[in-house]
């Protein structure tokens, strides 16, 4: 059989559209790769064995007689462990929900579906996916692609290395500071995160509703477009219309983002920036004083809502989160509704100063994350340490988060370091085309 496992989503499915691949060998073809997999069983929390094939039979008689619903039909995908998946656990990485099997599939996993994308299973994650680095002692910790001993980046930590460790063709994850681009940026794939509100989270376990989002996480900007599409039983953003870099004009946010890089990332980023400038791409460096106060207040926008929603379920039983988990929950009761709302007013007014001061860019760069994926061992030894690099590496994607646009990451070809472009609200097929050109430019 074909080894197809290292092609992009894109790929694949043209090669059924041919008629070269047929969706049920690509399918076992996956599996197969999972089932000899060592690192498969800290990637899946569980497999959807039967739904696949079964799925892929229906693609291989639609590509037959010439009725593909979508360029991935047929093409077999993950999802992250918070998606409703009917008649399948759906645990969101914590004991507090063992043994949670909905009756019925979230709205995106339908949409996909409908598109014809075969569910190969459920991956692993962050505790209920409060947390950017990957670090799950409850159920499993992912690898990263780079250092088997250092986490993968959270929460979709197994949607990002079920690609990166080609046991899946893309992976479905979510994002509500970080959470797609983090994974992604340390996986060396493209991670989306769409605008807030976009794509529907009907059927999706929550974390803080006002910030949480759907995206994929793929090998390619062509993927991350097929898959959006596919999210919302749309058309893709078409690609073909991608500007030349040289048409192209990026601000740099020099405020908080490029505070205290690690070397790494901070080599990446610069080699990013002077390729786009060899590409003929105008990079000015900006500040947004703006940012400070709404990035000073993300602990108490993003615990409170958090802590509103899961309070009760956590204290009926405390003892089954890792007790960082717990922490940073907790500390959303300390604030007061009056606080919160006051948190939001300033938001609001901190989005509309962002959107005029880059609305002359095509898209605002930042490094994805500061710094490399910390090791587990010195996590769980360390508390501090794991408090602080948590909030290190999700503090450039938070700020794609609370300005309220979209954003994207691609890799730079240095390992575990990825460049973010942060776009305006509901902007995301201008987004892809931008990053389709960024992406030639930094090959």
């Amino acid at each position: 059989m074909a080894d197809w496992t290292g092609k992009s989503a894109a790929e694949l499915g043209r090669g059924i559209e041919a008629g070269d691949t047929d969706p049920r060998d690509l399918t076992e073809s996956f599996l197969e790769a999972i089932a000899g997999a060592e690192v498969a069983p800290r990637i899946y929390a569980r497999l959807t064995e039967t739904r696949a094939r079964a799925e892929a039979a229906a693609a291989a008689e639609r590509a037959k007689l010439g009725l593909r619903r979508s360029p991935l039909d047929g093409v077999p995908i993950s999802w992250k462990d918070l998606f409703d998946t009917a008649g399948c656990a759906t645990e969101a990485g914590s004991a507090l929900l063992k043994g949670r099997v909905p009756d019925a599939d979230a709205e995106v996993l339908r949409n996909a579906t409908a598109m014809g994308l075969v569910c190969l299973g459920k991956t692993h994650m962050s505790e209920l996916a409060f947390s950017g680095l990957g670090l799950n002692p409850v159920t499993a910790t992912p690898p990263c692609v780079n250092d088997a001993g250092a986490v993968a980046g959270g929460s979709s930590s197994g949607a990002a290395t079920s690609v990166a460790f080609r046991l899946a063709a893309a992976g479905i994850g979510s994002d509500t500071g970080g959470s797609v681009r983090i994974p992604a940026g340390w996986n060396d794939l493209v991670g989306l995160k769409t605008t807030a509100g976009r794509v529907p989270l009907t059927g999706t376990v929550p974390l803080a509703t006002k910030f949480d989002t759907i995206g994929p996480l793929t090998r390619t900007v062509e993927d991350a477009a097929l898959l959006l599409a596919a999210l919302e039983g749309g058309k893709a953003a078409d690609l073909a219309g991608a500007p030349d870099a040289s048409q192209l004009r990026f601000a740099v946010l020099k405020t908080i983002a490029l505070d205290d890089l690690r070397d790494a990332p901070n080599a990446a980023f610069a080699s990013a920036i002077e390729r786009l400038e060899r590409a003929g791409a105008q990079i000015t460096y900006i500040d947004a004083p703006e940012v400070e106060g709404p990035m000073a207040d993300a602990a108490l926008l993003y615990t409170s809502e958090a802590w509103g929603i899961w309070s009760d379920t956590i204290e009926n039983a405390p003892d089954l989160l890792f007790p960082p988990i717990l922490e940073r929950f907790r500390a959303g009761g300390a604030f007061k509704a009056s606080d919160y709302v006051a948190a939001w007013i300033r938001l609001e007014r901190m989005r509309a100063t962002w959107a005029a001061r880059v609305a002359g860019f095509d898209a605002v760069l930042t490094p994805t994350a500061p710094n490399l994926p910390p090791q587990v061992d010195k996590l769980m030894e360390q508390g501090d340490y794991y408090v602080t690099e948590n909030l290190l590496t999700l503090r450039n994607t938070r700020i794609g988060n609370l300005t309220g646009g979209c954003a994207i990451t691609l890799p730079t070809g240095v390992p575990s370091c990825g460049l973010q472009l942060i776009g305006p609200a509901m902007g995301e097929s201008r987004l892809l085309r931008v990053a389709t050109s960024v992406e030639r430019a930094l090959r």
